[in-house]
């Protein structure tokens, strides 16, 4: 079962590869502490010594100490810098890994729920705001702790009266800051949520760069974008005024507190109830004590921040991987195809309603449907891109529900073109042979041939080597599904999907395709889902889908024969074919 984190326990948890670093580094700090602390003392005693008692030998003792202090102080404020910079790089390097390793076995549905652009903003701004809290002010903790002890420690030792007078302020200073928590979380939260929607704007934008500029859509993009920008800036002013509101009033209090210490101190001396030289060391003490006291408030506001980033970023890691039955099997996949009794909604709607049909193992199976009528589902089903609930019916591959097979080996065995399908940004060569971790030019152009797509490479100045765009956006939408197809065609699977992915070719190069498939794939079960009636007519079989209902089954000519849907689909594609044709003459 799937940890179930808390905040602190996923930090914990993502803290372990970098803990040591930090530990180091929080050790290295503590050491330097003790040596800033040390040299007020010095200072005292020297002040003491030479204006009390004209002993100039103590303050060349005193400079020779307070410079090894400096010395031994810069030497560990250095380890302190290093072991920290490697502790937060590390912790920043395992959450990106974690993040990216889960979201990519989430199950499909889940990212359908989620929009890109936010995730990728929780995978970057919100891993950066955890990492600087922790490695800025969680290990800074332990060190304004101790100045804290320390400079408090030193001063009661020397003037109770006025140590109490700086002592009072503290709590001051926690309680306001604490205070201020609960709004700048609020605020903070609103920037970060708004952050995720530019995000996705700005994402979605330039993904369909080409559709924007296709329709003319640039000035109501512009406006868009600039609304949420809008949006966004006004958050972060506002979170902005808090934040100021907030440190300027721990700059009166502090302000205060400094004023207080240095009229009562000064007091004292005139007094003679304390030397000139503890009057300069309480002082000083005074000053370390009132940063650590701020920057502790200043932790608290910060880890407002962190607090809303870790539950976003806890929300991915504790959603739901995709996992395999107990005792799931790698199967023989060269079976019979059979969905019995299978329906199936996404959230409240019902997409598919009892849907039963075989598909015989080696055999060319078509399936027709207007859009939304199911036929895609019926295939992310099958590779379980959306599991099938309990009690929904079955699917089974020779014989083995898909359910009791392991994710990995019935997917490897499952080949799918999808109709709008998505290329890397790399070679056309490396994205047809993405599947496979070695692979020869050969077998990339064979698979080409099989697809039609080989003279249309060729053609281009580097061939193969080719760079396509973000998105495929080098080819047209035809040469991209035919390098989907021969990029499917490498992993040689017995089982194979032609989701609608023939829809941007002609009717012949439509044919050409079909025929090297049937020549080349004799073997393998071939699923062609498409909406063009000439694609499916040599199907040894046709489904016809209807509002996701079986409506119709059988070959071409039987379905011909009924004079049902299939019928009327084939009469009219084939009459607007000849008008076309017509018209073309």
């Amino acid at each position: 079962m799937q940890t179930k984190y808390t905040k602190l326990s996923l930090v914990w948890d993502l803290l372990k590869g970098s803990f040591p670093f930090f530990l180091a580094s929080i050790f290295s700090t503590l050491l330097v502490n003790v040596f800033d602390m040390i040299s007020p003392q010095i200072i005292r005693t020297a002040i003491d010594q030479v204006i009390g008692k004209k002993d100039e030998t103590h303050l060349w003792l005193a400079g020779l100490a307070i410079l090894f202090l400096a010395v031994g102080s810069a030497g560990f404020r250095y380890f302190s810098m290093v072991f920290n910079g490697k502790g937060a790089e590390r912790f920043s390097k395992t959450m990106r890994c974690r993040l990216f390793s889960h979201i990519q076995r989430l199950p499909f549905s889940w990212h359908m729920q989620n929009q890109t652009g936010d995730i990728i903003q929780r995978c970057t701004s919100d891993v950066d705001t955890i990492k600087n809290f922790v490695s800025e002010q969680l290990t800074a903790v332990f060190k304004i702790v101790m100045m804290i002890v320390l400079s408090l420690f030193f001063m009661f030792s020397m003037n109770v009266q006025l140590t109490l007078v700086a002592l009072v302020f503290i709590p001051v200073i926690i309680a306001y800051s604490w205070g201020f928590h609960a709004k700048i979380q609020e605020r903070f939260t609103r920037c970060d949520e708004n952050e995720g929607v530019l995000s996705t704007i700005a994402q979605e934008n330039l993904t369909g760069i080409r559709v924007v500029r296709a329709f003319g859509r640039e000035n109501f993009e512009k406006e868009r974008f600039e609304k949420q920008n809008q949006i966004y800036t006004n958050e972060w002013m506002k979170l902005c005024t808090v934040l100021s509101l907030f440190w300027g009033t721990g700059d009166l209090v502090s302000g205060l507190q400094i004023m207080l210490v240095v009229v009562l101190g000064s007091y004292f001396c005139v007094q003679k109830e304390m030397t000139a030289g503890e009057f300069i060391a309480i002082v000083s003490y005074n000053t370390m004590l009132v940063w650590p006291v701020r920057s502790l408030g200043r932790t608290i506001s910060e880890m407002s921040k962190a607090g809303v980033s870790v539950e976003r970023i806890r929300y991915i890691i504790n959603s739901q991987a995709e996992k395999d039955k107990k005792g799931a099997g790698k199967p023989d996949m060269n079976g019979d195809i059979e969905f019995s009794h299978v329906s199936f909604g996404y959230g409240k709607g019902q997409v598919l309603s009892d849907v039963s049909f075989q598909i015989p193992k080696g055999s060319t199976f078509g399936i027709l449907g207007s859009t939304g009528s199911g036929k895609s589902t019926l295939m992310h089903l099958l590779n379980r891109l959306y599991e099938l609930p309990e009690g929904n019916g079955a699917i089974t591959i020779g014989g083995v529900d898909v359910a009791d097979i392991e994710t990995e080996w019935l997917r490897s065995h499952i080949g799918m073109v999808l109709q709008e399908p998505f290329l890397f940004s790399r070679s056309i060569s490396e994205n047809i042979g993405i599947g496979k971790e070695e692979i020869s030019i050969k077998e990339v152009r064979q698979s080409a041939e099989t697809a039609c797509v080989d003279e249309a490479i060729m053609n281009f100045s580097k061939g193969y080597d080719t760079l396509v765009g973000e998105r495929g956006v080098t080819l047209s939408g035809g040469q991209k599904q035919r390098t989907a197809i021969a990029r499917m065609l490498m992993g040689n699977t017995p089982i194979m999907v032609f989701d609608d992915s023939l829809s941007a070719v002609d009717a012949e190069t439509d044919f050409k395709i079909r025929k090297a498939l049937k020549s080349r794939m004799s073997k393998a079960t071939v699923i062609l889902i498409a909406h063009r009636v000439s694609t499916l007519m040599e199907a040894d079989r046709i489904l016809v889908l209807d509002k996701g209902k079986v409506a119709e089954l059988g070959s071409h000519e039987e379905l011909m024969r009924k004079h049902g849907i299939y019928r009327r689909i084939y009469d009219l594609q084939m009459n607007m074919a000849e008008e076309v044709g017509e018209h073309g003459a």
